[in-house]
């Protein structure tokens, strides 16, 4: 996908790029590649392929969810900033908690954000469980966001901690992301959540399956979630 078409492909949806935030991808892609070579941050480089298969797939979720009625958003995982930092550059006003559990990821996500020139984005290194039990972070967020993670009844318990009561966990999957939707059923409801709808969509150019799937928490999740660091993964809940 030509950054042209990423473009005309975000206008059919309604959402039209200024100067700046056109200006502001080209530049992450940049800052993509360099850095990549250093530190693994993503097997996907191309141009085209980093507009596709990061740009417009994170932005995605903004084709079912409306970001605007929000303030307050957490990445959990983000890796190289999906899908967060591409719809902060389209909705400015969010408040941005960025967590990943490499030092090296998030030294490159604190330079990313400055050369953007972001404000209003706080990076955390650390684990999911640990600052989900921390009262600083724990159901203060409108909005929680994942994508390529872990299995959705793991990254259900890394997540849905994070959300306020009325929040949502918005995460991005494949695929197969219904019999994941399935397996993650009863995590869903031991941890607070709903499942409110999934939504789907094919990425343009590859012709991809992409699922959105937003869970509504509709009350507080449990205080013994999450489990220490570890648990989650080797003990999904079931």
């Amino acid at each position: 996908m030509e950054p042209k078409l990423f473009e005309q492909q975000l206008q059919e949806r309604g959402i039209l790029l200024t100067d700046q935030q056109r200006a502001k991808f080209g530049v992450y892609h940049e800052l993509l590649v360099e850095w990549n070579q250093k530190v693994n941050l993503t097997a996907i480089t191309e141009k085209e392929e980093v507009y596709e298969k990061h740009f417009f797939d994170s932005i995605s979720a903004a084709f079912f969810y409306d970001f605007t009625q929000i303030t307050t958003l957490i990445d959990i995982g983000a890796g190289a900033g999906f899908p967060s930092l591409p719809i902060k550059i389209l909705y400015p006003h969010l408040q941005i908690t960025i967590v990943d559990s490499l030092n090296k990821r998030i030294q490159f996500l604190q330079l990313l954000v400055e050369r953007l020139e972001l404000e209003g984005v706080t990076c955390l290194h650390g684990r999911a469980e640990e600052l989900g039990v921390n009262p600083e972070y724990r159901e203060r967020y409108d909005a929680v966001t994942a994508r390529a993670v872990a299995r959705l009844n793991v990254l259900t318990e890394y997540c849905l901690p994070f959300a306020k009561v009325d929040g949502v966990f918005i995460v991005l999957k494949g695929a197969n992301a219904l019999s994941e939707l399935d397996e993650a059923k009863q995590a869903i409801r031991v941890l607070g959540g709903k499942t409110r709808k999934v939504d789907n969509l094919r990425l343009p150019s590859e012709q991809a399956d992409r699922n959105i799937i937003v869970v509504e928490k509709e009350k507080p999740t449990p205080k013994k979630y999450p489990r220490k660091a570890g648990t989650p993964a080797k003990k999904p809940i079931i």
